[in-house]
């Protein structure tokens, strides 16, 4: 019988090794370039919101960027399940950030 709890909040499924297989060193290198992408996002709204300082949820959009960029920086070295959670709970404030912003403050941008 599985360990529910373990498989749902500490299960390891992927450690880093870079002798291990062929996957390894790409997915790391793709979760540090990824972490690199959000950090620029989560820069370019602050920028954003300096020039324009609409309303406090910006820095908090900045915010979930940057945290989504740190888990993927977490996720380089090994992906465990409560990263996952974490991972999809900032998805989700992120989501809802991003559509509360943009309608808004910025009805014609379509990137950030």
């Amino acid at each position: 019988m599985p360990d529910w709890p373990d498989i749902l909040w500490s299960h390891t499924w992927w450690r880093y090794d870079p002798t291990g297989s062929d996957y390894n060193a790409p997915y790391h290198w793709f979760n540090l370039f990824e972490a690199g992408v959000w950090f620029v996002f989560g820069v370019l709204v602050l920028y954003r919101w300096g020039r324009h300082r609409h309303s406090l949820l910006e820095p908090a959009y900045a915010a979930a960027f940057v945290l989504f960029g740190v888990t993927d920086v977490l996720e380089s070295q090994a992906l465990t399940s409560w990263l996952i959670w974490l991972k999809l709970a900032n998805l989700i404030g992120l989501i809802w950030l991003r559509a509360v912003v943009i309608r808004r403050f910025y009805p014609t941008s379509k990137l950030f």
